[in-house]
């Protein structure tokens, strides 16, 4: 059996396992949605998974949005965008260029961006560095690359000074080279170095920055528009590609560059521009109502609220000497436990008790450093993160006991002996 069978069997096995848990292809019972609860299996639970975190995809104005575009221009406008589209979508760019500051190109996802934008941006004589942990989506579309002979190669998790070294030499023998990372990393919740990179562009003209801050988007930066762009000004050798699914609350990816030459080369030339379906008229005016929001001042206040329910999450978890393994200030949380089996005993456990969490294992993290992947969002009451993390600690100590495993082999497992710092 070749590599990559053997691969796809492990991954399969492991889908398989997190499914008989019953902690993973669930469906929801719900009737209607509340944002802070699911009903998977006949039982209201509080919900901890949902990467909506600022629960913009629940607001009565852009459900009222929804709502008036199907009314007025149907379910579908089907149509190639390279031919004729929805004035919603210039409407949309429109937006969302003030939000960012600079030119904007909605595509149907952010996966889909990838697609359009790194084939076209990244030419045979350049050089590709990913970051080992930068998401999936943009790793595939860094394959188009380097089947036309791009030269690709990955480096440790965020780990800077290893970049220079190899941006010193690959310099010499490439027109650009292009560092690709997450500005929050899906799975630990943890943050580039934006400001160390933005440094390194100062320093290295030939460096180019392309970040996938999806999981940045809305609830950080000015107007919402993200982590990184809430770290370092936009540069003239930086692209940023993000989703409206998450913070934002509406559908799609979007992607933004410092110059409108290069958005327009990306829109009449990019593949998935061009052959793709448009979104829906439904999302479209959707993000419309989301995009106005972030630019009043009402994006700063559901932004302060997300940002005490992760101060006051880190509080207690360090009161309770949970092994967090990145302690970056986040909505995402990531529980180590290391065995998956005790992942996912713990994950049932959960659920079982009245929260519902994300069993995090192969291929999302390495095979012994599954955990428990925990989102915050900004309804969630004192009351209930609080009930999360005692039942929590209190299931971890009875199921660590049983394996004759405890907190430090976690930590060990990891490679980390930090424990949770005082908060900024």
């Amino acid at each position: 059996m070749n590599q990559n069978a053997s691969l796809v069997d492990l991954v399969n096995q492991n889908m398989i396992s997190v499914k008989a848990f019953g902690v993973g292809h669930l469906s929801t019972r719900d009737g209607r949605l509340r944002g802070t609860t699911i009903n998977p299996h006949g039982q209201e639970v509080t919900h901890f998974g949902s990467c909506s975190y600022l629960n913009l995809e629940l607001d009565e104005r852009l459900k009222a949005a929804a709502i008036d575009a199907v009314e007025r221009y149907g379910i579908q406008f089907s149509c190639s965008r390279a031919y004729l589209a929805l004035h919603l979508y210039e409407e949309l760019e429109h937006l969302l260029s003030q939000v960012f500051g600079h030119p904007t190109i909605i595509t149907p996802t952010s996966t889909l961006a990838h697609l359009a934008n790194i084939p076209l941006l990244v030419s045979p004589s350049d050089a590709v560095v990913l970051d080992h942990q930068v998401h999936n989506s943009v790793q595939n579309a860094v394959k188009i690359a380097k089947s036309g002979g791009t030269s690709v190669e990955m480096v440790r998790h965020n780990n800077v000074e290893y970049l220079e070294r190899r941006l010193q030499k690959l310099q010499t023998r490439h027109g650009k080279v292009w560092y690709m990372a997450d500005g929050i990393y899906s799975m630990y919740g943890d943050e580039a170095p934006i400001a160390a990179l933005a440094d390194l562009l100062e320093r290295y003209p030939q460096l180019h920055l392309y970040i996938d801050d999806a999981h940045g988007m809305s609830w950080d930066g000015p107007n919402g528009a993200g982590f990184a762009l809430g770290k370092t000004p936009m540069h003239p050798r930086m692209v940023v590609a993000t989703s409206l699914c998450k913070g934002f609350g509406a559908g799609g990816g979007a992607t933004i560059f410092y110059d409108q030459s290069t958005a327009d080369k990306i829109r009449n030339c990019g593949s998935t521009h061009i052959f793709s379906s448009p979104l829906q008229p439904a999302i479209l005016n959707a993000s419309i109502a989301s995009a106005k929001i972030h630019l009043t001042p009402e994006i700063y206040q559901l932004q302060d609220r997300l940002k005490a329910n992760v101060a006051y999450f880190q509080q207690l978890a360090q009161v309770l000497d949970l092994p967090l393994i990145d302690l970056d200030f986040t909505p995402i949380q990531y529980v180590g436990i290391g065995r998956p089996e005790l992942a996912l005993k713990l994950c049932q456990s959960l659920l079982e008790r009245g929260y519902y969490t994300c069993v995090a294992g192969y291929p999302s993290v390495p095979y012994n450093n599954s955990g428990l992947r925990i989102t915050l969002n900004q309804q969630h009451s004192r009351e209930q993160i609080h009930g999360l993390l005692q039942t929590l600690s209190t299931l971890l100590d009875e199921q660590l006991a049983t394996a004759h495993y405890n907190r430090d082999d976690i930590r060990k497992a990891f490679k980390s002996k930090q424990r949770p710092r005082a908060l900024k």
